[in-house]
């Protein structure tokens, strides 16, 4: 039973993200997510308590997920704040190509959100907003970035990189490794990267 509440479970937050995707959260019905995800409108009831709480989910689970490898990407780059960043950026960028539908209701559907649900969002969105900042704090202070505007850069980064689910496709003339390394290197543009030593 347990199984089967888990694949259930999954198939509806599925459902209800590609339909939000593709015709937004007003536009999608509970029964319109029961059809798709081939349950009834009681089996989704049965879940969930309302549309309002698979959005939630969606948002907060794309939220976590990204965090835990951002956590992860950083963790595993060299000490060097350019280093972080340019971990970070293209975790950033290959995260928004992979889980592009997703991305697509976290950025699009927060204006749908209850106030409830708001601040849970604002309040993860910061916390990986605060990864960035740090990051670009850090080089600012080793010397290695010179942006006078260090908070100003932290969120155009994050901005760019989420633009990306509005027009990425993956059959364009640029894959997603080229891509991301190209985001890498604008992102060290905007902080004003200082040229390495080596």
């Amino acid at each position: 039973m347990a199984g089967k509440a888990r694949n259930g479970r999954a198939a509806i937050l599925d459902s209800a993200t590609r339909l939000f995707t593709k015709v937004g959260y007003h536009g999608t019905s509970i029964r319109d997510i029961a059809s798709d995800a081939s349950l009834t409108v009681p089996s989704i009831y049965y879940h969930f308590a309302s549309k309002q709480e698979i959005l939630q989910q969606i948002m907060v689970g794309i939220l976590e997920e990204v965090h835990a490898e951002t956590i992860e990407a950083l963790e595993k780059a060299d000490d060097t704040a350019t280093a972080r960043l340019e971990a970070l950026v293209r975790l950033w960028i290959l995260f928004h190509i992979r889980r592009q539908s997703p991305a697509t209701v976290g950025a699009s559907e927060i204006r749908s959100l209850d106030e409830e649900g708001l601040t849970k969002i604002v309040d993860l969105r910061d916390r990986q907003e605060r990864l960035f900042r740090t990051v670009v704090a850090d080089g600012i202070e080793s010397g290695e970035f010179e942006t006078p505007h260090p908070l100003e850069a932290a969120r155009a980064i994050i901005n760019m990189g989420r633009s990306i689910v509005s027009w990425y496709r993956p059959n364009g003339r640029t894959g997603a490794d080229e891509l991301a390394d190209q985001y890498a290197e604008l992102a060290l543009a905007m902080v004003r990267a200082r040229p390495s030593q080596d």
